[in-house]
């Protein structure tokens, strides 16, 4: 299968299925994207959103298989990334989507002059974390803390 990532500059509906079919497979706990939701995710400054496509026998664009945003921001240390929401179809899955997906992430950090790019992955996600390790990222000893504001 090859596999082409291309930057997401517009929401179609296309691409809104695509993100309907993929978010569940990242999270149960998500709400559904809508078109206003995607666009912001889309067209916010400090985003780029990649996603990675199978490339189609008849030669168009082929079917969006999965997803990657890239998050870059300053900061008084430097400009800090992190990679976020990666997800892969699970039919698509061990053939090559993610490693691609997270190549070209690291790819435009670099070019952007980023020193480092951070990313979390559950612990029960192991197949996610041989890969994020086999391509170099390193597991950080430190603490992640997370404050959940109620809605209200």
């Amino acid at each position: 299968m090859t596999v082409n990532i291309e930057v997401l500059n517009e929401v179609t509906g296309e691409t809104l299925k695509a993100f309907g079919r993929l978010m569940p497979q990242l999270s149960r706990s998500a709400a559904p994207l809508d078109h206003a939701a995607l666009t912001r995710v889309v067209t916010a400054s400090c985003n780029t959103v990649l996603v990675a496509r199978v490339q189609a026998a008849a030669g168009g664009p082929g079917e969006i298989i999965g997803t990657l945003t890239l998050t870059m921001f300053p900061i008084p240390t430097g400009l800090r990334a992190r990679i976020e929401d990666v997800v892969v179809d699970e039919a698509a899955r061990g053939q090559g989507a993610a490693t691609a997906l997270t190549m070209e992430a690291l790819r435009i950090a670099r070019a952007q002059g980023v020193r480092n790019v951070d990313l979390t992955s559950r612990p029960s996600r192991e197949a996610a974390g041989r890969l994020y390790e086999h391509l170099g990222f390193q597991r950080r000893d430190s603490r992640q803390y997370r404050f959940t504001i109620e809605a209200g």
